[in-house]
């Protein structure tokens, strides 16, 4: 048996998870048999037509490495196809809004899906068992069900409020959805009440025995395409066939003392290094945990690394980011006297209002040799399209391009779209210390970035770290829980601060990590989730 902890935003993966370990399966089986059970039990968040980063640290091995399975823009995409449809950008700068909503709901929003072929690959290089093996486990939660969970529920019936579109609409718009998701009289399923996927069930058998191979160039690939072509798709059969993961090495910064190591671009990790390149000028400890000078020091790194994400940042293969100046202690210290200063970064914005949908999920695996995967992985906000008799959603992660051309993330085939997906593992002597990843758009970074401080800074627990209340910049305005004291939200008010008090006393994102000190782990599972942490 392996020793070791996984903390998820669903008991049912992390129960799928320590099963894996309890069978003498590794840290990378672990990881990948409850993302699979989280592709059946939280089928809105993730799914095997999504996308994500996964981090790897295998001490037994002496493998240390990123497989980025980003989505690309299908080759019938054009950079100026939607630049007469643009009705806004989101406040929090992670996609745009545009009339029909063509890039968020429905059969044009899908880019390129990767997490089964990441899957696969995890394992086949690092696991010590098989995908047949490891998906048996979502394969009974599709057959038997599921009791439908709280978050689960929340997120189905969300208004447009929390999000572009009321959610209701990516269970009910399409028909071959719709039979899965609500019941004969046309209603959701209720808190409690058990869904089935049978469907979804037997692609999976189906995977399980022919391959994945299966899903890029086999019968599932031919039905998806079938599909795609009758509804005015993008995806096509050598899109499917072109799909490939990239393995790059870890991007890394040193924060008081600890080597931290995340993800390179597109996913969101350069924004992390730029964050706590910054901040390490400051004695934050000094300032006092969410003190009124700690919330606006923070929150002007965080609005700092938001307009280097928005003008800066982007696909490397598309956009030729200035690394050496984002990544160097120079530049940092240069914004932090910015900040010292007095001044304020500004946020640019274009016909603001609304914000984005935050949709996705994230897996952390411990051992007590060392061994470690955080892995993020997403449907975006889940485009609401099942090609019938598949029983999995596409992802709509082209809502998040520019339709503008000539931008940092417009439009182009073979693209893939910025992500704040930032899975972290912080390194203290040369042994993992603190990983971390969460789930929450743009706020991501902003989550693993605050459960850092936490542990390093002010020496919290990892269940503490993912606990303690937050606050998030990605505009001009900080947006506070409702736990931050009202006294502090008026200080920064008098500092000339907007601020969005939010009704929740835990906000997104979910962020979820382990510790591990003195070979002892202890793991944090954000409140505002229904996940856990637990050990074997």
């Amino acid at each position: 048996m392996t020793h070791g902890m996984v903390s998820a935003p669903q008991p049912e993966a992390v129960e799928a998870g320590l099963d894996i370990l309890v069978d003498g399966g590794n840290v990378v089986d672990a990881a990948i048999g409850a993302a699979l059970v989280q592709t059946a039990v939280d089928p809105q968040m993730c799914g095997i037509a999504g996308f994500g980063s996964m981090q790897l640290y295998l001490a037994d091995k002496g493998v240390h490495t990123c497989i980025d399975f980003h989505g690309r823009a299908p080759g019938a995409t054009r950079p100026e196809m939607w630049q007469d449809l643009i009705v806004r950008e989101c406040d929090d700068g992670f996609g745009f809004v545009l009339k029909g909503e063509v890039n968020e709901v429905g059969y044009q929003a899908t880019t390129t899906p990767l997490t089964i072929k990441a899957f696969d690959e995890a394992l086949r290089r690092f696991g010590t068992g098989s995908l047949a093996r490891m998906i048996e486990p979502a394969i009974a939660y599709c057959e038997d069900g599921f009791p439908v969970r709280p978050h689960v529920y929340g997120f189905w019936t969300r208004g447009p409020e929390h999000g572009r579109i009321a959610r209701i609409r990516g269970l009910t718009d399409h028909s071959a959805t719709a039979r899965i998701y609500t019941k004969a009289d046309g209603s959701l399923y209720g808190i409690g009440e058990m869904l089935r996927n049978p469907d979804m069930g037997r692609t999976y058998r189906r995977i399980a025995k022919e391959g994945v191979e299966d899903f890029y160039g086999g019968e599932i690939a031919q039905r998806i395409d079938a599909d795609m072509r009758a509804n005015g798709g993008l995806i096509t059969l050598d899109d499917l066939a072109a799909c490939e993961t990239e393995e790059v090495a870890p991007l890394w910064t040193n924060y008081r003392g600890h080597d931290v190591a995340t993800n390179q671009p597109p996913g969101g990790g350069l924004m992390i290094v730029v964050m706590l390149n910054i901040l390490e000028n400051f004695d934050l400890a000094a300032m006092g945990h969410n003190s009124p000078d700690y919330v606006a020091t923070v929150s002007e790194a965080m609005k700092i690394a938001t307009v280097d994400k928005d003008q800066r940042m982007g696909d490397p293969r598309f956009f030729d980011i200035p690394f050496d100046e984002l990544t160097s202690k120079d530049y940092a210290a240069r914004m932090a006297e910015r900040i010292k200063g007095g001044e304020k970064t500004r946020v640019p914005r274009m016909n603001p209002g609304g914000s984005e949908s935050k949709e996705t999920t994230h897996i952390c695996v411990a051992d007590t040799a060392g061994n470690c995967v955080s892995m993020t992985h997403s449907l975006g906000s889940s485009g609401g399209v099942v090609t019938d008799g598949l029983g999995f959603m596409y992802n709509n992660c082209m809502m998040v391009f520019d339709p503008r051309p000539g931008h940092a993330g417009s439009l182009a085939a073979g693209k893939a779209r910025f992500s704040a997906m930032s899975p972290t593992i912080v390194f203290k002597d040369h042994r993992p210390f603190f990983l971390v990843g969460s789930p929450g758009g743009t706020t991501i970074t902003m989550g693993n970035l605050q459960a850092i401080l936490n542990v390093i800074d002010f020496g919290m627990t990892a269940q503490q770290a993912v606990s303690a209340p937050r606050f998030t910049a990605t505009s001009d305005t900080i947006e506070v829980t409702n736990r931050i004291l009202r006294s502090t939200e008026r200080e920064l008010q008098s500092r000339g601060y907007p601020t969005q008090r939010h009704a929740f006393s835990y906000m997104m994102p979910t962020v979820h990590g382990i510790r591990i000190v003195d070979g002892q782990l202890d793991g944090g599972a954000d409140p505002s989730g229904d996940g856990m942490a637990a050990q074997v």
